[in-house]
């Protein structure tokens, strides 16, 4: 994309009505590397037509796998021989999703390279998780100049012991553990949204899961896989948290339908702690069998600040993509609210462009940060932070923010 991209936000008008939760970005790519398993077609229903997962298939049809759309479905058919020979390095570089390629092409080369990963600007992200666990199953992974290069003599099943939670990593281990016959076992595992995503995934590629939804994965892998199978991608719990933000910052009664519920039950115990008027009614579960929906009537509400710290830690605990949407959220509460977003190295530092919209933040190190309430947002010009999350609480905070906004360069 050439030039630069501008969104021109006319804020503070008042919210109504329902808005239905969009399916989950992070689901979707994970999904897209799980496709590698199938030497049969896969169909995705319900796949965001976002930036990520457009260069993800850049990546996928560049290395001969067919990609079809037909209206928000993707249609995925493998080529009978793989060659990566062609990899468009510079769609892969664009995405830190690259990585949970790893775990199924181990099943497909002995030795490969695939570029190395960029993605949002946040500080060091180490790649060493997903070196220790797929060591543990035999790989061995070498960081170069430009690319990862994979090797393995032979693969076994083996106990993983993860570091920390990440969901990415777990992910990995997944892709790799299910084409291994025999039982791998995944401790300190991440449960999180887009993890059960492919649990449920592998699960209806005939892969044997238990534990999904805690942190004790066991994977009883198959040789192989190849049959033609229909899913469809969940709710994304972090899309319907943007809509809970903007209707505080737009002081609005609205509805959010088909919410992730378990996904969000920390995040609204916070809110209802500091004053949020809220009602839940049953919607089901999402297509895939396993994602459990509520309608989420929030009504327009005075807030006051959390009394302790708010903070992320992996699931079921806060959700990390979601603790940045409380930072929009303490500019709408009375009071002094805390946030310690510990994850990433820089993250809090972009929390303080909201001070452009009229906010007070003080920032007390790299990963903590005070807002002041209750403050009546006016609109400004901001320059796009170079990550996603960060970029989006800008955007839903000129929401709130009275008169016409600018968020430039998005496409950063």
């Amino acid at each position: 994309m050439h030039g630069e991209m501008n969104f021109i936000v006319d804020g503070g008008t008042p919210l109504s009505g329902e808005v239905e939760t969009s399916r989950s970005k992070n689901g979707a790519v994970a999904l897209l590397a799980a496709s590698l398993l199938n030497r049969g077609k896969t169909t995705l229903h319900h796949v965001p037509k976002i930036e990520e997962v457009k260069r993800l298939i850049e990546v996928l049809t560049s290395i001969d796998v067919e990609v079809v759309w037909q209206g928000s479905s993707i249609v995925i058919t493998p080529p009978e021989k793989m060659s990566l020979d062609t990899i468009d390095a510079a769609a892969a570089n664009r995405t830190r999703a690259i990585l949970m390629f790893i775990g199924p092409l181990i099943h497909l080369f002995t030795s490969f390279s695939i570029p190395q990963s960029s993605g949002c600007t946040l500080g060091l992200r180490s790649i060493r998780q997903h070196l220790w666990v797929l060591e543990k199953l035999g790989v061995r992974i070498e960081t170069l100049t430009d690319h990862y290069q994979i090797t393995h003599d032979a693969l076994a099943p083996a106990t993983i012991v993860l570091y920390e939670a990440s969901d990415t990593a777990t992910i990995n281990a997944l892709l790799a553990a299910a084409k291994i016959p025999g039982t791998s076992v995944i401790k300190y595992a991440s449960a999180n949204y887009q993890v059960q995503e492919v649990c449920g995934f592998l699960g209806a590629l005939g892969v044997k899961l238990e534990g999904v939804g805690t942190s004790t994965l066991c994977v009883t892998g198959v040789k192989d896989i190849k049959q033609d199978i229909e899913y469809s991608v969940a709710e994304d719990p972090t899309d319907a948290m943007f809509f809970i933000t903007a209707a505080i910052a737009t002081k609005s009664a609205l509805t959010v339908t088909k919410a992730p519920i378990e996904f969000l039950e920390v995040e609204l115990f916070v809110l209802l702690k500091m004053g949020l008027q809220f009602s839940l009614t049953d919607a089901g579960v999402s297509e895939n069998g396993i994602t459990k929906l509520s309608d989420i009537h929030i009504k327009e509400s005075e807030l006051i600040a959390f009394p302790e710290k708010i903070h992320a830690r992996p699931y079921p605990a806060l959700n990390i993509d979601n603790l940045p949407f409380f930072a929009v959220i303490a500019t709408q509460a009375k009071g002094t609210t805390l946030i310690h977003d510990w994850s990433y190295e820089k993250r809090a530092i972009y929390y303080t462009e909201l001070d452009r919209l009229g906010a007070i933040t003080n920032l007390h190190d790299p990963h903590r940060i005070s807002i002041e309430g209750r403050r009546e947002l006016k609109a400004a010009e901001v320059i796009c932070p170079p990550a996603l999350r960060p970029a989006t609480i800008i955007l839903v905070a000129m929401l709130g923010a009275s008169g016409r906004s600018t968020l430039r360069n998005v496409y950063s």
